[in-house]
């Protein structure tokens, strides 16, 4: 009989350091996608901050807490990260996300400039501050973007593309180490 083994998405590709730059994996456990049913959205908020102590985020936030975060993902959902979802029945589709992305976490002075050449989205600290979120695209690849700090962002990709993102990623972090 065949013993599986469970891994990581990006497992053997990281850490990648180049030139003050580190890429590594963020290892999630807990990941659940909220879509509030039409109507819903005042009590989902309202639930989820009874039960989780996390504010409901606006469009391109997120909101964190103990561990736990409440992140936009798109048009009406919403990433519950790093706890169980609370009762939410009849207030929202709920559909567990954990298997399906990679969290890469790029960090270093010159993240910003790295994305850069990556992503059409404006990702500088004075635009996209600390908690800004975004859904934009990686090369080829849909991502998800959250910056965690000063200079740091955590890329949410299809678990399918960690290794397409990893190489994108390298690629340009040798790139602007070699300026």
């Amino acid at each position: 009989m065949v013993s599986l083994v469970a891994t990581s998405p990006a497992a053997g590709l990281l850490p990648v350091a180049a030139g003050g730059l580190i890429l590594s994996e963020v290892i999630i456990d807990q990941m659940f996608a909220i879509a509030p049913f039409a109507g819903q959205g005042k009590a989902v908020a309202a639930a989820l901050k009874d039960a989780l102590g996390v504010a409901m985020p606006g469009p391109g936030r997120s909101n964190a807490k103990d561990g736990v975060a409440l992140v936009w993902f798109a048009y009406g959902k919403l990433l519950l990260v790093g706890a169980d979802v609370p009762d939410l029945g009849g207030l929202a589709a709920v559909t567990d996300q954990a298997d399906g992305w990679a969290v890469l976490r790029l960090d270093g002075v010159a993240a910003e400039a790295v994305l850069a050449r990556l992503v059409p989205v404006d990702l500088r600290g004075a635009t996209f501050k600390k908690g800004h979120a975004v859904r934009t695209m990686l090369g080829h690849m849909t991502c998800h973007i959250l910056r965690t700090g000063a200079q740091a962002f955590d890329i949410m990709v299809m678990r399918s593309m960690a290794g397409s993102a990893v190489h994108e990623i390298a690629v340009a972090m040798r790139g602007v180490a070699a300026r």
